[in-house]
């Protein structure tokens, strides 16, 4: 029987390569491929923008994919990069909103270009290096369950893939810890086993976002007005591209007390700021929507959702308004519902579906 053929998305780290050897160990005709999506061609400049991007990440991979001993590809992305995830960021700040870029690469760079070349090849599967595991369920729908290893779980930043995407993906090391995955690293002798999680924004390493959207955009970012929630002027901002919904620090306004963004206006170019208190709302509304678990929805259910990365989720009762539109009601308020990030819903271990944040409800 002619063996299954899957691309793994190297990134040069330990879970990616981890990946690619329990898929070999279980008889999988594995490839290992490197997305090249940095926009410097200068080398200095790829080497100094490591993460999942820079030059040092090609070369981690290739000798991961020697040990293995399997072929190994850098396939370019670098227009699909910049048009899905570089220009979608910086876009999403001129108008106020707070984006994911990592959701965004992940749906349409990692997955629909990448999954797209693969099966191009020949590939059954394209694999990744996430902490999170995909299950079929009884109603025949792929959906994502939270990983083994609960403190780093991935699956909120992967809502948004396609049932078509998860049928042709593998998760093998969302069966695992972190620990056991560096020890299974370890175990064959790779010399990333001990390698540090990247933690920034891979295209903006200093994670100085302002600058970035400054140097890559025609708009001019002007100062404008900080206003408190009763519309009355009490400061000067350095433009909204500096300001995200419950940030305290680097206002530069003096109130006599903290202060938060509350909001933000574009249309005004007019950021509203207020106590901590202020911060804190019953709900949101969300389009965008991607159901996984369920193939939509039909009057009200009861969820936990997650309104960021390092959330820990919340109870809610959901709805949907309108056809791509649902609101979420908190049973407690949360504090810091930033438009334009994703909204994510899970039904026990289960993700439901998600959304982008449109709004808060106060």
């Amino acid at each position: 029987m002619e063996k299954k053929k899957v691309v793994v998305g190297m990134s040069g780290g330990v879970d990616s390569s981890v990946a690619a050897k329990l898929l070999k160990d279980k008889g999988f005709d594995v490839i290992g491929v490197t997305m090249q999506i940095w926009q410097d061609d200068e080398r200095s400049a790829q080497e100094a923008n490591g993460g999942c991007c820079g030059l040092s990440a090609v070369d981690d991979a290739r000798r991961v994919a020697q040990v293995l001993g399997i072929p190994y590809y850098v396939m370019n992305f670098k227009n699909d990069f910049k048009g899905k995830v570089i220009d979608y960021f910086i876009d999403e700040y001129l108008k106020g909103r707070t984006p994911n870029p990592c959701i965004a690469c992940n749906r349409y760079v990692k997955w629909e270009s990448l999954l797209k070349r693969s099966m191009d090849i020949g590939a059954d599967y394209i694999a990744t290096g996430h902490y999170a595991r995909i299950e079929q369920l009884p109603n025949g729908r792929y959906t994502l369950k939270k990983s083994e290893a609960a403190a780093k779980d991935q699956t909120y930043a992967l809502y948004n893939l396609t049932q078509a995407q998860l049928s042709r993906t593998l998760m093998p090391v969302g069966e695992y810890t972190k620990d056991e995955v560096r020890e299974i690293a370890k175990g064959i002798n790779l010399r990333i086993a001990n390698k540090p999680d990247s933690q920034e924004i891979c295209f903006i390493p200093d994670n100085n976002y302002a600058d970035f959207i400054a140097e890559n955009t025609d708009r001019k970012i002007e100062e404008g007005s900080f206003i408190n929630s009763k519309g009355q002027v009490v400061g000067r901002h350095k433009g909204i591209t500096h300001y995200t919904v419950g940030q305290r620090r680097g206002l530069n306004v003096s109130m006599g007390h903290p202060v938060f963004v509350l909001e933000i206006i574009p249309e005004t170019n007019e950021v509203v700021i207020g106590d901590g208190d202020e911060v804190f709302a019953l709900g949101l509304t969300a389009n965008n929507l991607n159901f996984m678990s369920i193939e939509d929805m039909d009057g009200e259910m009861q969820a936990m959702a997650k309104i960021r990365y390092n959330h820990k989720g919340a109870a809610c009762t959901i709805k949907k308004t309108s056809e791509g539109r649902m609101e979420c009601i908190f049973d407690e308020p949360q504090r810091a519902i930033s438009p334009g990030q994703a909204v994510v819903f899970y039904d026990g271990d289960y993700v439901v579906g998600g959304g982008t944040i449109l709004s808060s409800i106060k």
